[in-house]
């Protein structure tokens, strides 16, 4: 018998961008076991385009849902309407035990009633929580409040939670631990294939004279800009530090408030080492630009497994990470760390800069291992289906 499992909460897929929307992609694609059958929420916000209601990707079945621009309730609002969506299929097509799993915190005042009708139907739901989303500096103090109390409720009333950070699962049972919730661990996944880019292609190297670069002679920082990731300590320290080398920062920059902000606080415009190089999209180029790095810089302090920390460690051979739970946990004894700490992260890229070809190789060694080990899609793939696999 067929195992329906119904995916809501990702911008939908195809797609080449997002962690949720890249995750749905390995999900379906690396596909092992074949009784079961994945349906995923797809947003739509034109209507002519809304009105093919269904179709096929990577053999799962992906559905339609078409939300209005009303501004920063669309996320709600399409959550909402693709388990409306999905429950009125289940029952139309009378499926038998339906797992609904609901990728991220963002519907916790509709969370009971959600849980109660996909109980009448016989199904369970499950929950992704994410990172702290309350705790990003991008949302205003009423939007971070509702985060928070739409997560307590989301926990209140979810079958299960499906953490992709031990720290996260950490966090989940011991501040909602009144609640007795179930969770389980398992990670967000990792592309650990090479570049199929040879050292000289002209893609790569146009790339390198158009920023005055050299192979192995720059860091680099790929991210989201926002305050959070610790662009103004990472900036601070590489500009405190002895190092010839380039600091590279591939980010959505645009000149915003916090990129004008940054700019009057450390005047890194003075130092020719920072190189704020705009956006990659070109994934093998991105993934050669990782391999030829001296070393990776990472400051991201909120949330689970981050997506680009895990391509960092399966690509870059030196990774230099905040030190916080979730990236510990992830890079373990591969990588080097560094705190906020004024001068910590200074004296770490002058070592860094300091250490020999072999000692190099052996954190990269380290970190490929580690992401085979732990991270690889075809292992989270096959975790996820025993989970599902699971329920009666």
């Amino acid at each position: 018998m067929e195992k329906h499992v119904f995916i809501v909460g990702s911008k939908g897929i195809p797609a080449n961008y997002g962690g949720y929307e890249t995750f749905l992609e390995y999900l379906t694609q690396g596909q092992q076991d074949t009784t079961i059958k994945y349906h995923v929420a797809c947003k739509v916000t034109d209507k002519a385009a809304a009105k093919q209601k269904h179709f096929m990707h990577n053999n799962a079945d992906c559905f339609n849902v078409y939300v209005p621009n009303i501004g920063p309730a669309q996320a709600i609002y399409y959550d909402v309407a693709a388990l409306n969506q999905a429950i009125r299929y289940v029952r139309r097509h009378r499926i038998e035990k339906p797992i609904f799993y609901i990728l991220a915190c963002r519907i916790g005042p509709f969370m009971r009633d959600v849980t109660r009708r996909v109980h009448a139907i016989g199904g369970v739901v499950y929950v992704n929580p994410d990172g702290h989303e309350w705790m990003r500096a991008k949302w205003s103090k009423p939007v971070r409040q509702y985060w928070k109390y739409s997560e307590g409720l989301m926990v209140k009333h979810a079958d299960l939670l499906i953490c992709d950070s031990k720290n996260i699962e950490k966090y989940i049972q011991t501040t909602y631990a009144h609640y007795q919730p179930k969770t389980t661990f398992i990670a967000y996944g990792a592309d650990v294939q090479k570049s199929t880019l040879a050292d000289d292609d002209p893609k790569l190297t146009a790339w390198f004279d158009q920023f005055t670069l050299r192979a192995n002679n720059y860091y680099l920082i790929v991210g989201r800009f926002v305050p959070e990731n610790n662009y103004e300590t990472m900036i601070r320290e590489f500009m405190a530090s002895k190092s010839k080398k380039d600091l590279v920062i591939i980010t959505n920059v645009e000149h915003n408030q916090f990129y004008d902000a940054l700019k009057t606080k450390t005047h890194f415009e003075r130092d020719q080492r920072i190189k704020f190089v705009g956006t990659v999209y070109d994934q093998d180029l991105l993934s050669k630009i990782r391999e030829l790095a001296h070393g990776y810089l990472h400051g991201h302090s909120v949330g689970g497994t981050n997506p680009s920390l895990l391509e960092a460690l399966a690509s870059t051979k030196l990774n230099l990470l905040f030190d916080v739970g979730f990236n510990r946990e992830v890079g373990e004894d591969s990588a080097l760390y560094w705190s906020k700490e004024a001068g910590t992260l200074a004296r770490l890229i002058d070592e860094s800069d300091a250490l020999s070809v072999n000692e190099i190789e052996q954190f990269d060694q380290k970190t490929t291992q580690r992401i085979a080990d732990a991270y690889s899609w075809s292992f989270i793939v096959g975790e996820y289906e025993k989970e599902f696999l699971e329920v009666n």
